[in-house]
């Protein structure tokens, strides 16, 4: 279940203050805060005490999916139905059974019953409703914002009928709109603030304002919100994992282990008490992000015993990335081979292909062989990883494309990378030279790298190389390898369609031999070829000078400038004789 979901809490029950209501209020408060482990374990007294109350059932089985225990939740929901069979909130409860099961239609019957049950005015079954279509995959976004602007709107009802909104229900307006995305982020913003209005203190609001944020890109506002959350309510351990989720992100801007074991701390110093097992893996994952992987494997193997298959799934990858990230491959790829037999190809997720793949990545062997069937399987995995993420970022793409270019896998690692920069597009991001260049080098070496070679291939480099020229047309990489990407295709220099990039090139960079020697090596030998087959004698020494300037011992110098003295002697022998017989 995703931890980022509305946790429809500000429902604290009007009633007053029996000993029943208060403990829904504690597990609904349990709830807020992440706890899922207390909130189960509050709401089934409540349930021992009063077996008809509806909403603890209800609330029970979303900690018990906070828990990811799908079949529990399943099971607590029938178990309410049966003692009060009229529960909209519970018919809701079951329809988010039918969405994670994949029954989408199913689930719209019991939401659809439950919405028109309670003609679309109660505020917790309506919060039921849109919270499982915008939280759970399948879910129906714009039904769920329609569910809401419909328990809003009292336009036309009666005065008795009047709803009267608390905070939990423009939290739930703004999700939907933040799940729908694109220009709906505004009207997210705007139904979290309505939240503060009525509840200046509520940490959840302003959590989802940064989640807003960072899908648009502001990532500083986005930990600022974050931020502002953890100081209004030093308690809200969900914005403490915001935090450490944004510093475990492998991008550039982000990615810090040090920053995100500074907020797994926090975030464990205001976890579920109670919760013992998903303790023992935080503090597992504390030592694996400062890098004490030793640490982190000593505890990790100390929780695997008393852990359910969640936290088993969890800890053994962080076992095996622990592993990895010390250098000892092979007990990576123990760990992680064991626990991909017992899970099963169809409970694997993207993490675990990920992983997988890297480890098969590193993996050595002096075996011909058994490094080819290495190769292999890391490609597939990689593959497995790049049809599973649901993660449309470019960044995602970029990573997979290196993960290729590693492995030598340069064809497909250029249509990753290519693949990010469509999605740039789509995101309205302008794309920079480097995003060129990397499609570029990569179907060069795509090219170079069969016999005979590619020329497909090569062509699509020129045109990725072109593109650089066209975003910095100041800057002499882009004609250097488009140069270099013709040079290939005509490796004597015969046809001189590599001479006009390569002739941009070195005006713009001889002024700075040193620092560009190698490129211009390489420039320079294929006009001194060029002119060597055009029998053009005085350009041949401009470029046998040049690169005999910063190459003294070059060969390709040596061996023409000798073949051009020898063709100068050998018409000099033939004329002899007739000079002789005069």
């Amino acid at each position: 279940m995703n931890k980022r979901k509305s946790l429809i809490v500000a429902l604290l029950c009007a009633a007053s203050g029996s000993v029943m209501a208060q403990s829904v209020e504690d597990g609904l408060k349990d709830l807020y805060y992440g706890k899922y482990l207390s909130a189960k374990q509050n709401l089934e007294k409540v349930i021992a005490a009063k077996p008809t109350e509806d909403k603890a059932y209800y609330y029970l089985g979303i900690a018990q999916l906070g828990l990811e225990d799908n079949a529990g939740a399943a099971a607590t929901f029938q178990k309410g139905l049966q003692a009060v069979p009229t529960s909209a909130l519970l018919q809701a409860g079951m329809g988010r059974i039918d969405l994670l099961n994949g029954n989408a239609a199913a689930a719209k019957q019991k939401f659809e019953n439950a919405s028109t049950v309670t003609e679309g005015r109660d505020g917790d079954v309506a919060r039921a409703i849109a919270d499982a279509n915008t939280e759970v995959k399948g879910g129906d976004r714009g039904y769920a914002l329609t569910i809401m602007e419909k328990l809003l709107n009292n336009e036309g009802r009666k005065k008795k009928q009047v709803y009267t909104p608390v905070a939990a229900d423009y939290i739930e307006l703004g999700d939907a709109y933040r799940y729908l995305g694109g220009e709906n982020g505004g009207k997210a913003i705007t139904a979290y603030e309505k939240a503060l209005e009525l509840d200046a203190n509520n940490a959840e609001a302003v959590m989802k304002e940064g989640l807003v944020n960072y899908n648009a890109r502001l990532k500083a506002e986005a930990v600022a919100d974050w931020t502002k959350a953890t100081n209004m309510d030093a308690k809200y351990a969900p914005a403490f994992n915001e935090l450490f989720l944004f510093y475990t992100t492998p991008k550039k801007d982000q990615l810090s282990w040090e920053r995100a074991a500074e907020y797994l701390e926090k975030y464990m110093a205001v976890a579920d008490p109670a919760d013992r097992t998903k303790n023992e893996y935080l503090a597992a994952s504390i030592a694996f992000f400062k890098k004490d992987y030793d640490g982190a494997i000593s505890k990790g193997q100390a929780a695997l015993g008393g852990a359910n298959e969640f936290y088993k799934n969890k800890l053994s990858l962080l076992l095996g990335d622990s592993y990895l990230q010390k250098g000892d491959s092979l007990n990576a790829k123990k760990v992680m081979d064991e626990y991909a037999q017992a899970a099963g190809e169809s409970k694997l997720d993207s993490n675990d292909y990920k992983l997988l793949s890297a480890i098969y990545l590193r993996l050595k062997s002096p075996d011909s062989t058994t490094q080819e069937q290495y190769i292999s399987k890391a490609l597939t995995y990689l593959e497995q990883y790049a049809n599973s993420t649901v993660s449309k970022d470019p960044e995602n793409f970029v990573q997979i494309a290196e993960q290729l270019k590693a492995a030598k896998k340069y064809g497909q690692a250029a249509e990753w990378y290519s693949k990010a920069n469509d999605l740039k597009v789509a995101n309205k991001e302008e794309l920079q030279a480097i995003d060129h260049f990397n499609v570029g080098l990569n179907y060069y070496y795509a090219g170079l790298g069969v016999k005979p070679i590619d020329t497909a291939q090569l062509n699509k480099a020129d045109a990725a190389f072109q593109k650089v020229i066209d975003v910095k047309p100041d800057l002499g990489t882009g004609y250097y390898w488009r140069g270099q990407t013709n040079f290939a295709k005509d490796q004597q220099a015969q046809t001189g369609i590599a001479k006009p990039f390569y002739d941009k090139y070195i005006e713009m960079s001889e002024s700075n031999p040193e620092k560009n020697r190698g490129t211009l090596i390489n420039a320079y030998t294929y006009e001194l070829l060029y002119f060597y087959f055009k029998e053009d004698k005085a350009n041949v020494k401009v470029y046998a000078d040049k690169l005999a300037a910063i190459d003294p011992n070059n060969i390709t110098v040596k061996q023409i400038v000798d073949n051009m003295a020898a063709r100068e002697k050998a018409p000099a022998k033939t004329a002899k004789p007739a000079q002789n017989k005069k």
